[in-house]
């Protein structure tokens, strides 16, 4: 689970206009962080005009998937992840908008008209903070508990199943022994009837 890009953009215009953005690229090669940081600049721009205010989405691309949530005001977050639970980065992006909309004067989001016009520090916070689904979402720590609790109850039950089958060798093995052991009776009690004592 991790978050690799988190912005917000003016997605009123077009191209969208990329208002304030962070990049967390550290597992990629320096030589090709740019690349990276680029394609996601790009996709973001892309898929936040593509969104309709009041409408969420998200879209797969390779392995990373990049949600957006617009707003009726005119402006988008977007994130980028990969293996991210949904719940857990709408939470974020819901989170984000409220506090940036809150903070940041619509009239100062209109006046943007290139890409890092608007300075919004708090979303190092959110790109740092999150990197963890469970610290975004209270449904998501809810769910990778369970997620534990299934794979120690199927243990168990593995277990369980295991011994049971060593018990049916037991008493197929026990009943193999009984048998053996009337049959054995009956033989001797055969060859002891055949011989007198005297």
């Amino acid at each position: 689970m991790k978050l690799y890009y988190v912005g917000v953009l003016d997605n009123t215009k077009s191209p969208a206009v990329q208002l304030c953005a962070e990049h967390e690229l550290s597992e990629f090669s320096r030589f090709t962080r740019d690349n990276y940081g680029s394609f996601m600049t790009m996709i973001s721009k892309t898929v936040a005009e593509r969104t309709r205010p009041g409408q969420r989405q998200s879209v797969e691309e390779q392995d990373y998937v990049i949600h957006c949530y617009a707003r009726s005001e005119g402006v988008a977050a977007v994130v980028i992840t990969k293996d991210y639970p949904h719940i857990a980065a709408h939470s974020v992006l819901s989170k984000l908008m409220d506090q940036f909309l809150s903070e940041v004067p619509l009239n100062t989001v209109k006046a943007a008209t290139k890409d890092g016009d608007v300075s919004w520090p708090a979303l190092k916070d959110y790109l740092n903070n999150y990197q963890d689904a469970n610290a975004a979402s209270s449904i998501a720590k809810i769910q990778q508990e369970l997620d534990e609790t299934k794979i120690v109850l199927h243990k168990a039950i593995d277990s369980v199943l295991q011994r049971g089958e060593k018990l049916d060798d037991l008493v197929a093995k026990s009943s193999d022994l009984s048998a053996q052991s009337k049959k054995f009776y009956k033989s001797a009690k055969k060859q002891n009837s055949c011989c007198l004592v005297m």
